[in-house]
């Protein structure tokens, strides 16, 4: 039975840790460190619960809550919001066929200056596609809370932004 359930995590921590991983880089605006570290924290946590986890609905999306609380609850623990840097960090992952590189670090950059539970609020419904109720249950906050904090983070990430996002959008 052990051995069984062992085989079960692995499995589940191969198929979603690439996943894990991008949504991770995302939270932590392309700082691959803390995203290695936030994804190990989460999968850590997974595999302490798995004898109940695996038995709920989607794990996947359980790890996925696992991995937003793990990152807000880092962003809680520091004592800086923002660290400067040099240059933007590799990602270590590949851009996709067609895609602008100059885009995403634009939009990475942004993401960075957000709050982190604007981040979070903003990774969760549009990067991992999420309802306004599962973002809320993720991030133990209202439905009222996230579409509010959703509306004010876009219109951040809009003047952020502001017309440089257009001259992208001719490429």
């Amino acid at each position: 039975m052990r051995q069984g359930r062992r085989d079960g995590f692995r499995e589940f921590a191969a198929v979603r840790s690439g996943h894990l991983y991008r949504s991770a880089c995302l939270l932590a605006s392309g700082d691959t460190h803390l995203a290695e570290d936030l994804v190990q924290e989460t999968l850590g946590r997974m595999y302490l619960l798995w004898g109940r986890v695996s038995r709920i609905d989607n794990p996947a999306a359980y790890a996925q809550t696992v991995l937003v609380r793990a990152f807000l609850t880092h962003q809680r623990r520091r004592s800086t919001g923002e660290r400067p840097v040099g240059e933007f960090p590799d990602s270590g992952a590949t851009a996709a066929d067609g895609a602008d590189p100059a885009l995403r670090l634009t939009l990475l950059d942004a993401l960075g200056r957000l709050a982190p539970k604007d981040r979070a609020v903003l990774v969760l419904r549009y990067w991992e596609d999420r309802s306004v109720e599962e973002t809320a249950d993720a991030m133990n906050a209202s439905s009222a809370a996230v579409r509010t904090r959703t509306s004010r983070a876009l219109a951040r990430l809009r003047e952020q932004l502001g017309g440089s996002l257009a001259e992208f959008a001719g490429h």
